[in-house]
């Protein structure tokens, strides 16, 4: 048999007819059922979170004659950050007129030592509770787990008479420890449960070339673990910076947190209704938590996708 018997004439492919054609899958069309479902449906809820946030900027930004004109959706017609000078200020909250000035910094002198202390702890727990098997470390476990299901409201009065005794009543220090101990349990699982997905190998070769506890803590985890402490912060951050209760309850005016003296301006029955000054005071509660989050968004996503879940 000749080689041109052999090869294929000239012009035709060496291939089989049924894949000369186009391969992979065949395109969806733009305008399917199902992404017109699916972009519908996140139009809608983003719609849903962005208009409130929509008329509390654009109330801000108006005056008192202009708000009570009742058209709450339109933008103003003349801007004025009176009220947002206002709001951080000259507001009265109770027997002080300083805004929320003060109770800014009350905050940030509360959030910054509750969030290093509760997360350097937290961490140590949970890669002590992942490598390194003691005796009654499942029952220590345990009780951490317990201890993040029980309500707030059911441990107030029994905290009170121990800040009390210890001389902490009233004060930011005494309300930086509450804050401290029920951020422990639940970070305690986070951390716990990511040193449990790195692998058992890394920390068994430590051990082996001799490093001990702090040496595979400081040198080998935390520069894996930056993930979940971004994770971790941001849960304590927003947790902290947002709390109301503990706020109120286990401080006195000169140490109220921002979010208890933004109640005393939302809620104040004297004089004249500011709506602009509440709504500029309301955002600027909540810039703080939303800064974060924003900042060290997609660490947060890496740290949950990376084991912040796993068991």
């Amino acid at each position: 048999m000749t080689d041109a018997a052999i090869l294929p004439a000239a012009g035709t492919s060496s291939r089989p007819a049924a894949l000369s054609g186009p391969q992979g899958p065949r395109p969806r069309r733009a305008l399917s059922v199902r992404n017109v479902v699916i972009y519908g449906t996140l139009t809608v809820v983003a719609v849903y979170y962005l208009l409130p946030l929509y008329v509390m900027v654009v109330t801000s930004l108006k005056g008192l004659p202009e708000i009570r004109m009742g058209n709450i959706f339109s933008p103003p017609v003349e801007i004025t950050f009176e009220p947002w000078v206002k709001a951080w200020a000259t507001a009265c909250t109770g027997l002080n007129c300083d805004g929320l000035s003060r109770g800014f910094w009350n905050s940030v002198r509360i959030t910054v030592p509750s969030v290093v202390f509760s997360i350097v702890v937290a961490s140590v727990n949970g890669y002590a509770l992942a490598n390194w098997r003691f005796r009654g470390a499942e029952l220590f476990f345990t009780i951490l787990i317990v201890g993040a299901f029980i309500p707030y409201q059911v441990m107030l009065y029994p905290i009170v008479i121990i800040l009390r005794e210890i001389g902490l009543y009233g004060s930011l220090w005494g309300l930086v420890i509450v804050h401290s101990i029920f951020g422990m349990p639940i970070l305690t699982l986070l951390f716990r449960n990511y040193f449990a997905s790195v692998p058992e190998e890394l920390f068994k070769a430590a051990r082996v070339d001799g490093a001990g506890f702090w040496q595979i803590y400081f040198k080998i985890m935390l520069p894996m673990a930056l993930p979940i402490f971004v994770v971790a912060i941001i849960l304590q951050v927003t947790g902290i910076w947002n709390d109301f209760l503990f706020g109120v309850v286990y401080t006195r005016p000169d140490t109220y947190p921002m979010t208890v003296q933004l109640n005393n301006i939302v809620n104040s029955v004297q004089g004249v209704k500011e709506y602009n000054v509440n709504m500029a005071a309301t955002i600027l509660t909540g810039l703080v938590p939303l800064i974060v989050y924003f900042i060290s968004g997609k660490l947060f996503v890496r740290g949950i996708a990376a084991g912040a879940v796993k068991g």
